[in-house]
């Protein structure tokens, strides 16, 4: 039985893509409890699943029949199919908040997360995971702003006109090609100016290193896990994590399996004992308040364990297994995103 567990507010879902894509569920309903996916608004509550980033991810156009690839890392997205893609599924999340009768809040500020959270509203935050919908002049970050984008992500596993980045390999380093495009710091700049959060998962170490001397907020990994533990490139060397830490930022550690098995597989017979392992290296590493989740839910191929949004708890109980106690927990479930937000966006 598990003790009472803090509310957990997650650095990374894709349920938004979920939602709309046949091929992960879509056609199934927000508002009602399914069997498919890993996110609904009924076992988000049972999961004390408070709310989180809720990401815009733009896949590539495939042709009738095709099916996703780690080829498609090295697909380019044009940029007007990219802003009708991120149109649709920003304009889903905001569907949602309209049908929700009260239960689901697009929140813009650190202050409604709080209240939304405290409510028992769902609060979700408009992320980009990839920087494709936004153009080189940066038009489109101030309308998606004025819309409520608070949070972007500068590349996916791929290469765009901001950045470069990682590759869908295991095992590999992160350290490969060239760092920020000018435009990439153009938009580094404009995302401090606004109090949009950038996001450094996925993007390759020479890209987090120029983020790192641009920025004038914390650093932040949304959905990540540590190298040294599975060495995948999309994972965080422990000098890459030195960084986030004295910026006063966090990182969200990633449920996929993958990133988080030492030995890189897809194997859904993968403990929750793995996820603690990570966080507890992190917090070992950079101090407890630099430790969060982001739990990748939507968007990869978590332990059967874990099973879903619901068993958030099982991974909260583990922690507290090692030996984390109430304030601890409640920093890594939600109270260093909330700091590290309101650093961010001031408010």
């Amino acid at each position: 039985m598990s003790q009472a567990n803090p509310l957990v507010f997650d650095g990374h879902n894709d349920t938004l893509l979920s939602l709309t894509r046949p091929d992960r569920g879509g056609g199934r309903s927000f508002f009602e409890r399914s069997g498919v996916g890993h996110i609904d608004l009924p076992r988000a509550r049972e999961g004390g699943f408070g709310g989180g980033l809720f990401a815009v991810y733009v896949p590539p156009e495939l042709p009738p029949g095709a099916e996703p690839s780690p080829a498609i890392a090295g697909v380019t997205i044009e940029l007007g199919y990219a802003l009708r893609a991120a149109m649709s599924m920003v304009a889903l999340l905001f569907r949602l908040e309209a049908e929700s009768a009260g239960r689901v809040k697009v929140a813009r500020t650190a202050g409604e997360i709080e209240a939304a959270m405290g409510a028992g509203t769902l609060a979700t935050v408009l992320h980009f995971e990839g920087a494709e919908a936004i153009d080189p002049g940066l038009d489109s970050l101030e309308v998606f702003y004025q819309a409520g984008l608070r949070s972007l992500g500068i590349t996916w596993s791929r290469a765009n006109a901001f950045g470069h980045g990682v590759p869908l390999a295991f095992p590999g380093s992160p350290d490969g090609g060239p760092g920020l495009t000018d435009a990439g710091k153009a938009l580094v700049r404009a995302c401090n100016r606004l109090g949009v959060m950038v996001d450094l998962s996925h993007l390759n170490e020479r890209g987090f290193w120029d983020v790192a001397a641009l920025t004038d907020k914390p650093l932040v990994a949304t959905h990540s896990c540590v190298h040294a533990l599975s060495p995948s490139p999309r994972n965080l060397t422990d000098r890459q994590m030195d960084a986030i830490a004295e910026s006063g930022g966090v990182v969200g550690v990633n449920f996929y399996v993958g990133f988080l098995r030492a030995d890189g597989q897809r194997d859904t017979n993968t403990p929750i004992a793995e996820i603690a392992r990570h966080v507890d290296y992190m917090a070992r590493r950079m101090g407890v308040e630099h430790v969060a989740l982001g739990s990748d839910f939507d968007g990869c191929t978590i332990s059967d364990e874990l099973r879903d949004v619901t068993g958030l708890p099982k991974v909260l109980d583990e922690l507290r297994r090692l030996g984390y106690d109430d304030a601890a927990l409640a920093q890594v479930a939600h109270g260093n995103w909330l700091r590290v937000l309101r650093e961010t966006w001031g408010a």
